[in-house]
């Protein structure tokens, strides 16, 4: 069974074969058709999506909502900029080291699913303006009770609500996510920071003791403290508590969710898995620590909070999403990739003409290079002598 997509996937090119979804974007008027190479590159995405990006300016239809984008963002940023100045300084903290490269990656990913604008309905103008409203309203009450926390966060809903009312439903419909992903450039509240840094503490303990038993060394839990059989001990404080690692591994389980090309069960599992793999990979880091203390014990306070140490983590958590995502992939078979016996159709000859790729009914718009999600076909080649089907 295969599953719709909420959002229109990026396709400027003629649609071949039957149609998923009726509500596809015309390409700009004065910018000519062409279909897209599958096994386009980034580098060659990236240049194309620049000159039509250029053609598209040339419209006056296309160039306005840009420019009212343009324009309400500016003044976004100069309303919010007390708050953007707040998020910046976090950025000092090792939790959210994180942040700076989100408003990038966000941007990259609104140049990469920019479609052309179509006609902005009243309802969509109406959306827009509540967007905004409540984000203010928001403001206000936060202002009232000084919350400075969810203050900085309304800065998001009023982005989209700024693209809702210059560009209408098309321009929401590819840019919501991308924008959404700005609320990870925020440090948590000081409530989520407080109850969850006891819990995490305590997990990274109990794991990190259990995996330097199971691989035959002295240790026991003592708290938050690992003794170890020399005498040494080995304390998970606050920064071990996982939570640095965790904002950080959310997000990028966000991130690999919108270019994967996954549908929406597997990116709720991969969404659901970005803790658990936070903490294992903490209890790594710490188990190696504990492993280092009983050759050299200067060397496994170095490494504790060293580069080395946060590429590791960094490379297993990649690595742990990557293969859980190959691995939803070959659990369920799709009706677009199973077998042609299996849904009762006949081989067929080759077509003589190009033939489009099937669609894949992604949750996301895909990225050519990160389809990590593609699900395996095992489609018999066709037979010479085969009935058309």
């Amino acid at each position: 069974m295969s599953f719709p997509s909420p959002i229109v996937p990026v396709n400027r090119g003629p649609l071949v074969g039957p149609r998923d979804d009726d509500s596809r974007m015309p390409p700009a008027p004065d910018r000519p058709t062409a279909a897209i190479n599958p096994d386009e590159g980034l580098v060659e995405g990236a240049l194309r999506r620049v000159k039509e990006f250029a053609a598209d300016m040339r419209s006056p239809d296309q160039r306005m909502p840009w420019i009212v984008v343009a324009v309400l963002s500016g003044l976004l940023i100069y309303s919010y900029w007390p708050g953007l100045m707040n998020a910046r300084s976090s950025w000092d903290n090792p939790q959210y080291q994180h942040g700076w490269i989100v408003p990038v990656f966000a941007v990259l990913m609104i140049f990469w699913w920019r479609m052309p604008v179509t006609e902005v309905t009243p309802s969509a103008r109406a959306a827009g303006i509540g967007f905004l409203v409540a984000s203010f309203v928001a403001r206000l009450w936060c202002a009232n009770f000084r919350i400075v926390t969810l203050d900085m966060y309304t800065f998001v809903p009023a982005l989209m609500g700024v693209f809702l009312l210059a560009g209408g439903w098309s321009m929401f419909r590819w840019s919501w996510a991308p924008i959404a992903t700005l609320i990870f450039m925020y440090p948590l509240p000081d409530e989520a920071t407080r109850y969850l840094l006891g819990p995490l503490q305590t997990l990274a303990t109990i794991l990190s003791t259990y995996a330097l038993q199971t691989i035959g060394l002295d240790a026991y839990r003592d708290g938050n403290r690992i003794i170890l059989g020399d005498g040494q001990v080995l304390g998970v404080v606050d920064a071990c508590s996982g939570l640095k690692m965790l904002t950080i591994f959310i997000w990028l389980a966000v991130m690999l969710m919108l270019v994967g090309g996954l549908e929406w069960w597997e990116n709720l599992v991969i969404a659901a898995s970005a803790i658990p793999i936070a903490l294992v990979c903490n209890a790594f880091r710490i188990t190696t620590v504990g492993v280092m203390y009983n050759f050299n014990s200067s060397l496994a306070e170095g490494f504790h909070d060293s580069l080395p140490a946060a590429l590791l983590m960094m490379v297993l958590a990649v690595g742990f999403l990557v293969l859980e995502m190959k691995v939803l992939s070959y659990l369920v078979v799709t009706e677009d990739t199973a077998p042609m016996a299996m849904r009762g159709v006949s081989p067929a000859r080759p077509p003589t003409g190009p033939v489009a790729p099937p669609a894949k009914h992604a949750a996301f718009p895909l990225i050519p290079g990160a389809n990590l999600g593609q699900k395996r076909t095992d489609q018999p080649p066709p037979e010479p002598g085969g009935k058309m089907g």
